[in-house]
């Protein structure tokens, strides 16, 4: 394994070394990560680079399940994943996330999320399924926001639509591609990088914002000098 994947993934997050642990279990196993990343609380998993490697796999063959029905099935975890984070968070609110040391339940977590849903409304469910952490507790932040259930199942269902496929099938269509086959854990933690994009671009976005709302409150008005 290249020594820049083990320096920034443990194995369980390494998605080559999780699929060929799981087997002839892999398309199952993954569904289950994906259903727990996108709403039960355990957002440090490989979603992003699991999907991808899930399409890669079933087109070399690795995983002997059609890629449509791949598709599907990943897509209903997706969406279970989020219908049960928002049903948590509509019945506990936020009180698990009241200890700031703690590992997972964080509550800087909630507070971005809260900005990041502020800041997009509903289609914050679509844009969440690309921004890791977020996409596990805007769920959690919809539920105890009591955001109308019906409106909830649409934009979470658009987003499911979007990123389970969209990135299964990428990974597909890489899958023969020799370079990716060669180079696949190096291609893994591109992905993962790609993902966190997102973050980083909201970050100096933010920043950029607040320097000038900061600008503007410094600024004085001029007045002509008494005659």
């Amino acid at each position: 394994m290249l020594p820049l994947v083990a320096m920034l993934m443990p194995s369980w997050m390494n998605p080559e070394y999780l699929l060929n642990w799981l087997g002839d279990w892999a398309l199952w196993g993954t569904l289950l990560v994906v259903f727990i990343e996108c709403g039960v609380l355990f957002p440090i998993l490989p979603g992003d680079s699991l999907l991808f490697a899930v399409g890669l796999f079933i087109a070399q063959g690795s995983i002997h399940v059609p890629l449509w029905l791949a598709c599907i099935l990943l897509t209903v975890a997706a969406f279970l994943g989020n219908v049960s984070g928002y049903y948590i968070g509509r019945f506990l609110g936020t009180s698990l996330f009241k200890n700031p040391n703690a590992r997972f339940l964080k509550p800087k977590y909630i507070e971005q999320t809260h900005e990041f849903f502020d800041r997009y409304g509903p289609r914050a469910l679509v844009l969440a399924r690309f921004v890791p952490i977020v996409r596990t507790f805007i769920t959690i932040v919809a539920g105890a926001g009591r955001m109308d259930p019906k409106k909830f199942f649409l934009w979470t269902g658009v987003g499911a639509v979007i990123w389970a496929p969209g990135i299964t099938l990428l990974g597909h269509a890489l899958g023969n591609v020799q370079f990716i086959h060669k180079n696949l854990e190096a291609a893994l933690v591109v992905l993962v990088l790609i993902s966190l994009i997102p973050m980083f671009v909201e970050y100096f976005l933010a920043r950029r914002r607040n320097r000038k709302k900061n600008d503007a409150a410094g600024d004085t008005p001029r007045h002509a000098a008494p005659r």
